[in-house]
């Protein structure tokens, strides 16, 4: 059996680095993990005048998190934080209150820069804002991806073989992860 996770790349970007690690620990996953790859394009903005009457989006964005085993997030930093679009589609996916999508769910995080600090603000600004509204987040390893501007070809596949064992790595503790919080 094959646990169910649903791989937000936290970017809209056509070419971004998290869709690119997203769909590198796709690859990566081990048998017992199906990843399914999106992003937060799509997704209106959370109002909650709205919540009497929601979006098809909103409804759409939630059941699939409903039926998924697991959460990973891949997000790039944007001003110390994680994108406006990522937080809006947690905000979405949160709501109505008391009634989280993400509610027992594992959690896993990679946060990633072309630049050397690997976007800790960001991954530190989820690890801030997912507990209460999802599952048991992955403790270990923690990895903030750094220098990822050459890890990629053209084509969008994962040439850089240090990120190759650190993302095999991430995405075998990652199944043990779930695999536990669903023994």
């Amino acid at each position: 059996m094959a646990y169910n996770i649903v791989t937000i790349a936290g970017s809209l970007r056509k070419d971004s680095f998290s869709l690119k690690i997203a769909n590198a620990l796709a690859k990566l996953a081990p048998d017992t993990l199906k990843l399914e790859v999106i992003t937060p394009a799509g997704i209106s903005f959370f109002n909650q005048d709205l919540e009497g009457a929601p979006p098809a989006d909103w409804l759409a964005f939630r059941e699939k998190l409903q039926k998924s085993d697991g959460v990973l997030f891949i997000t790039p930093e944007y001003n110390r934080a994680i994108p406006g679009v990522l937080k809006n589609a947690i905000d979405v996916a949160s709501r109505p209150y008391g009634k989280s999508s993400f509610n027992g769910k594992p959690v896993g995080i990679i946060s990633n820069s072309p630049g050397p600090l690997g976007g800790v603000s960001a991954a530190k600004t989820l690890q801030n804002i997912l507990p209460g509204i999802a599952g048991p987040i992955m403790q270990q390893p923690e990895i903030y991806l750094n220098a990822v501007g050459d890890a990629f070809d053209a084509d969008g596949n994962l040439v850089k073989d240090s990120l190759k064992g650190v993302l095999q790595a991430y995405i075998d503790a990652f199944a043990a992860h779930v695999a536990k919080h669903h023994g």
